[in-house]
């Protein structure tokens, strides 16, 4: 089991703020130096007019100390002025990343302050771009390098002999195309395109009271995502005590049947609208959350793909982000706390093409590494990717001293101290028609607590409907059931 690896973002291992705070720490502590070995000195000095001392060396000593104190004098500040660099060398790749989110939107006066932010970086601490250019290029060229050795090393009890190296190259070829392609990420601003699939939920289960209760540990977080096939979310409902509203929703991977298949994988990654996304909206809104109102969401696999456009486009205020084994890396809003649990061995992950450069959410946002190298022979090439390994890394981190882990302590703090916690539990179907049935909460007309009635249908642009009759088309119309 490897170590665990906390960074900032892809490239950026750090914080930024930190490493410049830390610096002017150090300044600090260079004048505190400063002013010791000048009382030393004195003191020093003094000593000499002391009767008798002359022979005993207390004379000596005292300007020994001096010395070791005017030594130590100049450290803090020489580490302080690398420190700075160190910070100029990742906030010049954040900048880079943010860059090229401003430009793909379009938003010149966001690049216009990145590129002035960038020639002041550049005027204080030279050769800052180049720096921040290889690393950009050694990250692009090595992120991969993990998955050769496995690669080459499966191959061979495989029998292929010479050509388990040429194993190790595809698995280098493909994951590096992927990230020179700028697959694996989503940009802010970035928004799913074609029809919407027709979907329609299936309520599992539902809970109440103490049985329910807030997570209090990323593990906890990764056990109730949902491994029943019939169940694929799960929504909580959260009564704080000033009574508004706050919703968890978990969302679990990729089955062989239903929305949450690989026609949905392939679809998401593409930057396509699945029946799997849909029936998530669906959940949230069926468990009576609205567009603004705050959620939190965890997700693993395909599930973490949803999570993640959930929280770029889902039109709700998404305050933690946390995904397990993500295909995908997204650039989320600075209100959002980002976590990223991977393992550097989970071919899944593999294809988010090590992901962003720079950091991205809110202060404290983190991804986390760890490679699970399972033994060979591998009867499961998906060893590592086991939402079991993903919760054992997270417990990892609950037992972490790392001070990002205080911004997840304290989301999980607000939600504990809700009054009263609800779960549903919910499935879905694709359906190539579906009317809404007038009054019921749910599919069959079976009311689902809290639920707010959907509104009456609304014809697609074009399309004038009869009276009493409602518009409904197949997937490529782009309709979507609402069982709310």
């Amino acid at each position: 089991m490897g170590d665990l690896d906390i960074r900032s973002g892809g490239v950026v291992a750090v914080d930024t703020d930190s490493l410049y705070a830390a610096a002017d720490r150090l300044d600090a502590l260079e004048g505190d130096l400063h002013d010791l070995t000048r009382l030393l000195r004195e003191a020093a000095h003094q000593v000499e007019y002391v009767p008798g001392v002359a022979h005993t060396g207390a004379i000596g000593r005292a300007y020994g100390l001096v010395g070791r104190a005017g030594d130590l004098t100049d450290r803090p500040g020489g580490l302080a002025a690398r420190l700075r660099d160190t910070a100029a060398l990742y906030e010049t790749v954040e900048l880079h990343a943010r860059r090229a989110a401003a430009e793909s939107a379009g938003d010149a006066a966001a690049m216009a302050r990145i590129d002035a932010r960038l020639e002041a970086i550049e005027a204080e601490h030279p050769s800052s771009g180049a720096r921040a250019w290889w690393a950009e290029l050694w990250r692009d060229a090595s992120w991969a390098a993990p998955f050769v050795g496995p690669a080459v090393e499966f191959g061979s009890w495989l029998g292929m002999g010479s050509g388990a190296a040429g194993a190790g190259i595809v698995a280098l070829g493909l994951t590096t195309g992927l990230r020179s392609s700028g697959g694996g990420t989503i940009l802010r601003g970035e928004r799913l395109t074609g029809p919407a699939p027709a979907v329609e939920l299936i309520p599992v289960t539902a809970a109440v009271g103490a049985e329910a209760g807030a997570p209090t540990s990323l593990a906890g977080i990764a056990a109730r995502i949902p491994s029943d096939p019939a169940a694929r979310v799960r929504v909580e409902r959260y009564t704080m005590p000033d009574g508004s509203r706050q919703y968890a929703v978990y969302v679990a991977g990729t089955t062989s049947r239903g929305p949450w298949d690989f026609t949905s994988n392939k679809q998401l990654y593409l930057g396509q609208k699945s029946a799997s996304y849909e029936a998530t909206l669906e959940a949230l809104r069926a468990a009576g959350a609205k567009p603004g109102d705050t959620v939190h969401a965890f997700g693993y696999s395909q599930g973490a793909m949803i999570t993640s456009r959930l929280a770029v486009e889902g039109g709700f205020d998404t305050r933690t982000l946390v995904t397990f084994g993500s295909p995908v890396d997204a650039e989320v809003g600075d209100g959002t706390l980002d976590v990223t649990i991977r393992h550097t061995d989970d071919p899944v992950g593999a294809i988010a093409g090590g992901g962003l450069d720079g950091g991205t959410g809110a202060a404290g946002s983190f991804v986390a590494e760890r490679s699970v190298d399972p033994p060979l022979p591998v009867a499961d090439p998906l060893a590592a990717h086991h939402i079991g390994e993903y919760e054992q890394t997270a417990a990892m981190l609950d037992a972490s001293s790392d001070p990002r882990m205080d911004a997840v302590r304290g989301r999980l703090d607000e939600l504990q101290s809700a009054t009263s916690v609800e779960v549903l539990e919910f499935g879905a179907e694709r359906t190539p028609c579906a009317v809404p049935v007038p009054g019921a909460g749910a599919p069959g007309g079976v009311p689902v607590p809290g639920a707010v009635p959907a509104p009456g249908p609304v014809p697609a642009p074009g399309v004038v409907a009869a009276p009493g009759v409602s518009p409904c088309g197949d997937e490529d119309a782009g309709t979507s059931r609402r069982s709310s």
